[in-house]
Protein backbone atom coordinates (compact mmCIF):
# COMPACT_ATOMS: atom_id res chain seq x y z
CA UNK A 1 0.00 0.00 0.00
CA UNK A 2 1.09 3.32 -0.97
CA UNK A 3 1.24 6.09 1.55
CA UNK A 4 1.89 9.46 1.39
CA UNK A 5 4.17 11.48 4.09
CA UNK A 6 2.56 12.81 7.28
CA UNK A 7 1.08 16.35 6.50
CA UNK A 8 -1.70 18.92 7.86
CA UNK A 9 -5.22 19.86 6.94
CA UNK A 10 -6.97 22.87 6.75
CA UNK A 11 -10.28 23.63 5.07
CA UNK A 12 -10.45 27.36 3.67
CA UNK A 13 -14.30 28.65 4.26
CA UNK A 14 -13.85 31.20 1.24
CA UNK A 15 -11.22 32.35 -1.21
CA UNK A 16 -10.27 35.13 1.00
CA UNK A 17 -9.43 32.81 3.92
CA UNK A 18 -7.53 29.82 1.56
CA UNK A 19 -5.32 33.12 0.31
CA UNK A 20 -4.21 33.68 3.53
CA UNK A 21 -4.18 30.41 4.88
CA UNK A 22 -1.99 29.84 1.75
CA UNK A 23 0.12 32.87 2.78
CA UNK A 24 0.12 31.99 6.98
CA UNK A 25 1.34 28.25 5.86
CA UNK A 26 4.14 29.10 3.20
CA UNK A 27 5.99 27.07 0.04
CA UNK A 28 5.20 23.41 1.60
CA UNK A 29 1.22 24.08 1.39
CA UNK A 30 -0.72 23.33 -1.79
CA UNK A 31 -4.19 23.80 -2.54
CA UNK A 32 -6.63 20.50 -2.74
CA UNK A 33 -9.37 20.69 -5.45
CA UNK A 34 -10.47 17.53 -7.03
CA UNK A 35 -7.27 15.64 -5.81
CA UNK A 36 -6.95 13.22 -8.35
CA UNK A 37 -3.90 14.31 -9.51
CA UNK A 38 -2.17 15.97 -6.56
CA UNK A 39 -3.19 13.14 -3.86
CA UNK A 40 -1.91 10.07 -6.16
CA UNK A 41 1.35 12.00 -6.46
CA UNK A 42 1.40 12.71 -2.54
CA UNK A 43 1.14 8.63 -2.70
CA UNK A 44 4.10 8.12 -5.12
CA UNK A 45 6.21 10.59 -2.55
CA UNK A 46 6.44 13.28 -5.54
CA UNK A 47 4.71 15.80 -3.65
CA UNK A 48 5.44 16.25 -0.13
CA UNK A 49 3.10 19.13 0.71
CA UNK A 50 3.42 20.07 4.45
CA UNK A 51 -0.12 21.45 3.99
CA UNK A 52 -3.02 20.90 1.83
CA UNK A 53 -5.69 23.61 1.66
CA UNK A 54 -9.04 22.09 0.91
CA UNK A 55 -11.01 24.25 -1.07
CA UNK A 56 -14.00 22.13 -1.95
CA UNK A 57 -16.03 24.29 0.10
CA UNK A 58 -15.91 27.36 -1.90
CA UNK A 59 -19.09 27.55 -3.83
CA UNK A 60 -18.14 30.75 -4.92
CA UNK A 61 -15.87 29.25 -7.52
CA UNK A 62 -18.66 26.53 -8.87
CA UNK A 63 -20.39 28.78 -12.27
CA UNK A 64 -21.13 29.21 -15.55
CA UNK A 65 -21.70 32.59 -16.11
CA UNK A 66 -22.77 33.51 -19.83
CA UNK A 67 -22.82 37.33 -21.24
CA UNK A 68 -23.01 38.54 -24.81
CA UNK A 69 -19.24 38.57 -25.38
CA UNK A 70 -18.17 36.35 -22.41
CA UNK A 71 -18.56 32.99 -21.12
CA UNK A 72 -16.83 32.94 -17.07
CA UNK A 73 -16.06 29.46 -15.34
CA UNK A 74 -15.21 29.30 -12.13
CA UNK A 75 -12.04 27.00 -11.26
CA UNK A 76 -14.04 24.49 -9.13
CA UNK A 77 -16.64 24.07 -11.87
CA UNK A 78 -16.51 20.03 -11.79
CA UNK A 79 -15.76 18.28 -15.11
CA UNK A 80 -19.46 16.64 -15.38
CA UNK A 81 -21.02 20.06 -14.78
CA UNK A 82 -19.12 21.21 -17.63
CA UNK A 83 -20.22 18.12 -20.09
CA UNK A 84 -23.92 18.85 -18.87
CA UNK A 85 -23.91 22.47 -19.15
CA UNK A 86 -26.27 23.49 -22.25
CA UNK A 87 -23.96 26.93 -22.12
CA UNK A 88 -20.63 24.75 -23.19
CA UNK A 89 -22.85 22.38 -25.87
CA UNK A 90 -24.46 25.46 -27.49
CA UNK A 91 -21.36 27.98 -27.28
CA UNK A 92 -18.37 25.54 -27.53
CA UNK A 93 -18.61 21.87 -28.58
CA UNK A 94 -14.96 21.35 -27.69
CA UNK A 95 -15.53 21.29 -24.52
CA UNK A 96 -18.31 18.62 -24.08
CA UNK A 97 -15.97 16.75 -26.93
CA UNK A 98 -13.04 16.98 -24.18
CA UNK A 99 -15.06 16.18 -21.05
CA UNK A 100 -16.62 12.83 -22.63
CA UNK A 101 -12.82 11.72 -22.83
CA UNK A 102 -11.43 12.98 -19.70
CA UNK A 103 -11.10 9.77 -17.14
CA UNK A 104 -13.95 8.15 -16.12
CA UNK A 105 -17.34 9.61 -14.21
CA UNK A 106 -15.69 9.04 -10.92
CA UNK A 107 -13.04 11.49 -11.86
CA UNK A 108 -15.04 13.94 -13.40
CA UNK A 109 -17.48 14.39 -10.86
CA UNK A 110 -14.70 14.97 -8.59
CA UNK A 111 -12.41 16.58 -10.88
CA UNK A 112 -12.09 20.75 -11.82
CA UNK A 113 -11.38 22.92 -14.83
CA UNK A 114 -9.05 24.88 -12.16
CA UNK A 115 -7.19 21.80 -11.26
CA UNK A 116 -6.99 20.23 -14.24
CA UNK A 117 -5.06 23.19 -15.68
CA UNK A 118 -3.05 24.17 -12.52
CA UNK A 119 -1.53 20.70 -12.71
CA UNK A 120 -0.02 21.40 -16.13
CA UNK A 121 0.16 18.07 -17.54
CA UNK A 122 1.29 17.76 -20.54
CA UNK A 123 -1.01 14.84 -21.74
CA UNK A 124 -4.05 17.26 -19.78
CA UNK A 125 -7.05 17.69 -22.51
CA UNK A 126 -8.19 21.16 -21.39
CA UNK A 127 -5.20 23.09 -22.01
CA UNK A 128 -5.35 22.36 -25.40
CA UNK A 129 -8.92 23.44 -25.31
CA UNK A 130 -8.73 26.80 -23.85
CA UNK A 131 -5.38 27.39 -25.81
CA UNK A 132 -7.72 27.38 -29.11
CA UNK A 133 -10.63 28.71 -27.38
CA UNK A 134 -8.11 31.74 -26.50
CA UNK A 135 -9.25 31.97 -22.97
CA UNK A 136 -8.07 34.16 -20.22
CA UNK A 137 -7.28 32.82 -16.66
CA UNK A 138 -7.89 34.97 -13.25
CA UNK A 139 -5.87 34.97 -10.70
CA UNK A 140 -6.33 36.04 -7.23
CA UNK A 141 -3.65 36.80 -4.03
CA UNK A 142 -3.18 39.37 -1.11
CA UNK A 143 -1.96 41.97 -3.61
CA UNK A 144 -5.83 41.67 -5.71
CA UNK A 145 -6.40 40.28 -8.50
CA UNK A 146 -4.53 39.84 -12.43
CA UNK A 147 -6.02 38.68 -15.47
CA UNK A 148 -3.92 36.61 -18.10
CA UNK A 149 -3.93 35.12 -21.48
CA UNK A 150 -4.11 31.01 -20.99
CA UNK A 151 -0.54 31.04 -23.25
CA UNK A 152 0.48 32.52 -20.16
CA UNK A 153 -0.81 30.28 -17.18
CA UNK A 154 1.30 27.42 -18.09
CA UNK A 155 5.54 27.75 -18.18
CA UNK A 156 6.48 24.32 -18.45
CA UNK A 157 5.78 20.80 -17.33
CA UNK A 158 3.75 20.39 -14.40
CA UNK A 159 4.47 24.39 -13.58
CA UNK A 160 2.53 27.64 -14.25
CA UNK A 161 2.44 31.09 -12.87
CA UNK A 162 0.01 30.83 -10.67
CA UNK A 163 2.17 31.67 -7.13
CA UNK A 164 2.26 29.52 -4.32
CA UNK A 165 -0.17 32.06 -2.27
CA UNK A 166 -2.61 32.80 -5.09
CA UNK A 167 -5.42 30.71 -6.72
CA UNK A 168 -7.08 30.31 -9.92
CA UNK A 169 -10.42 31.70 -9.68
CA UNK A 170 -12.00 31.84 -13.19
CA UNK A 171 -11.39 31.55 -16.83
CA UNK A 172 -13.06 33.54 -19.00
CA UNK A 173 -14.00 32.16 -22.59
CA UNK A 174 -14.52 35.16 -25.46
CA UNK A 175 -17.92 34.27 -27.23
CA UNK A 176 -17.42 34.98 -31.04
CA UNK A 177 -20.02 34.91 -33.82
CA UNK A 178 -19.61 32.11 -36.80
CA UNK A 179 -17.74 30.15 -34.64
CA UNK A 180 -17.54 26.26 -34.11
CA UNK A 181 -15.03 23.91 -32.49
CA UNK A 182 -14.33 20.55 -32.07
CA UNK A 183 -11.47 17.83 -30.18
CA UNK A 184 -10.79 14.32 -31.10
CA UNK A 185 -8.40 12.17 -28.77
CA UNK A 186 -7.39 8.79 -29.29
CA UNK A 187 -6.09 6.67 -26.54
CA UNK A 188 -5.15 3.48 -25.65
CA UNK A 189 -8.44 2.40 -23.24
CA UNK A 190 -11.34 4.61 -22.12
CA UNK A 191 -10.33 7.06 -19.43
CA UNK A 192 -6.72 6.54 -20.18
CA UNK A 193 -4.12 9.47 -21.16
CA UNK A 194 -3.79 10.65 -24.60
CA UNK A 195 -1.52 9.51 -26.94
CA UNK A 196 -2.45 12.03 -29.22
CA UNK A 197 -4.88 14.63 -29.29
CA UNK A 198 -6.27 17.33 -31.36
CA UNK A 199 -8.21 20.55 -30.89
CA UNK A 200 -9.59 23.05 -33.04
CA UNK A 201 -11.41 26.64 -33.13
CA UNK A 202 -12.39 28.27 -36.36
CA UNK A 203 -14.48 31.52 -36.80
CA UNK A 204 -15.83 31.85 -40.74
CA UNK A 205 -16.12 35.36 -42.25
CA UNK A 206 -19.45 36.51 -43.37
CA UNK A 207 -18.19 35.29 -47.44
CA UNK A 208 -16.99 31.50 -45.48
CA UNK A 209 -13.90 32.08 -45.77
CA UNK A 210 -11.90 31.15 -42.37
CA UNK A 211 -11.33 34.19 -40.68
CA UNK A 212 -9.54 32.88 -37.50
CA UNK A 213 -8.73 29.72 -36.52
CA UNK A 214 -6.21 28.14 -33.59
CA UNK A 215 -5.13 24.38 -34.08
CA UNK A 216 -4.03 22.90 -30.59
CA UNK A 217 -2.24 19.22 -30.04
CA UNK A 218 -2.51 17.56 -26.65
CA UNK A 219 0.45 14.88 -25.59
CA UNK A 220 2.52 15.35 -28.91
CA UNK A 221 5.53 17.87 -27.46
CA UNK A 222 3.31 21.07 -29.12
CA UNK A 223 4.16 24.02 -27.22
CA UNK A 224 1.28 26.86 -27.63
CA UNK A 225 -0.87 26.22 -31.11
CA UNK A 226 0.03 25.36 -34.19
CA UNK A 227 0.84 28.68 -35.92
CA UNK A 228 2.11 27.38 -39.75
CA UNK A 229 -0.59 25.63 -39.96
CA UNK A 230 -3.03 28.13 -38.92
CA UNK A 231 -1.36 30.90 -40.92
CA UNK A 232 -1.84 28.12 -44.24
CA UNK A 233 -6.07 28.73 -43.46
CA UNK A 234 -6.58 32.13 -42.93
CA UNK A 235 -8.30 33.80 -45.44
CA UNK A 236 -8.74 30.56 -47.23
CA UNK A 237 -12.05 28.66 -48.22
CA UNK A 238 -12.46 25.81 -46.16
CA UNK A 239 -11.68 22.36 -48.12
CA UNK A 240 -10.39 19.02 -47.95
CA UNK A 241 -7.38 20.05 -49.48
CA UNK A 242 -6.76 22.80 -47.37
CA UNK A 243 -7.34 20.30 -44.17
CA UNK A 244 -4.55 17.90 -45.61
CA UNK A 245 -2.06 20.73 -46.12
CA UNK A 246 -2.62 22.11 -42.43
CA UNK A 247 -2.63 18.59 -40.71
CA UNK A 248 0.55 18.05 -42.24
CA UNK A 249 1.90 20.97 -41.17
CA UNK A 250 0.83 20.69 -37.93
CA UNK A 251 2.40 16.91 -37.78
CA UNK A 252 5.54 18.40 -38.97
CA UNK A 253 5.86 21.05 -35.68
CA UNK A 254 4.89 18.85 -33.05
CA UNK A 255 7.86 17.01 -31.01
CA UNK A 256 6.03 13.79 -29.56
CA UNK A 257 8.98 10.88 -27.95
CA UNK A 258 8.49 7.27 -28.12
CA UNK A 259 6.98 5.97 -25.01
CA UNK A 260 5.09 3.15 -24.19
CA UNK A 261 1.58 4.44 -25.80
CA UNK A 262 3.71 4.65 -29.00
CA UNK A 263 6.43 5.46 -31.71
CA UNK A 264 6.94 8.91 -33.18
CA UNK A 265 5.69 8.13 -36.85
CA UNK A 266 2.26 6.73 -35.22
CA UNK A 267 2.50 9.62 -32.77
CA UNK A 268 2.86 12.26 -35.88
CA UNK A 269 0.21 10.94 -38.04
CA UNK A 270 -2.64 11.15 -35.44
CA UNK A 271 -1.37 14.56 -35.33
CA UNK A 272 -2.08 14.76 -38.66
CA UNK A 273 -5.24 13.06 -39.02
CA UNK A 274 -6.62 14.19 -36.48
CA UNK A 275 -5.82 17.51 -36.88
CA UNK A 276 -7.98 17.47 -40.35
CA UNK A 277 -10.77 16.06 -38.28
CA UNK A 278 -11.13 18.85 -36.19
CA UNK A 279 -10.64 21.05 -38.49
CA UNK A 280 -13.80 19.57 -40.72
CA UNK A 281 -16.16 19.39 -37.68
CA UNK A 282 -15.27 23.16 -36.30
CA UNK A 283 -15.69 24.87 -40.25
CA UNK A 284 -18.97 22.75 -40.45
CA UNK A 285 -20.92 24.07 -37.08
CA UNK A 286 -19.09 27.32 -38.05
CA UNK A 287 -20.51 27.17 -41.03
CA UNK A 288 -24.21 26.04 -39.27
CA UNK A 289 -23.58 29.23 -36.86
CA UNK A 290 -23.42 31.56 -39.58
Amino acid sequence: MQISAPFDYARAESVDDAIALLERHGPEARVLAGGHSLLPMMKLRLARPEWLIDINDLAELDFITEAPDMVRIGAMTRHTTLLESPVMARLFPIVADAERVIADPVVRNRGTIGGSLCQADPAEDLSTVCDVLRAKAVIRGAAGKRVIEISELRRGPYETSVAQNELLTEIRLPVRARSGSAYEKVERRVGDWAVAAAGASVVLAADGRIEDVAIGLTAVGLEGTAHRAEDSLRGQVPSEELFTAAGRLAAEDCNPVEDQRGPVDYKRHLADELTRRVLRRACALAAQRG
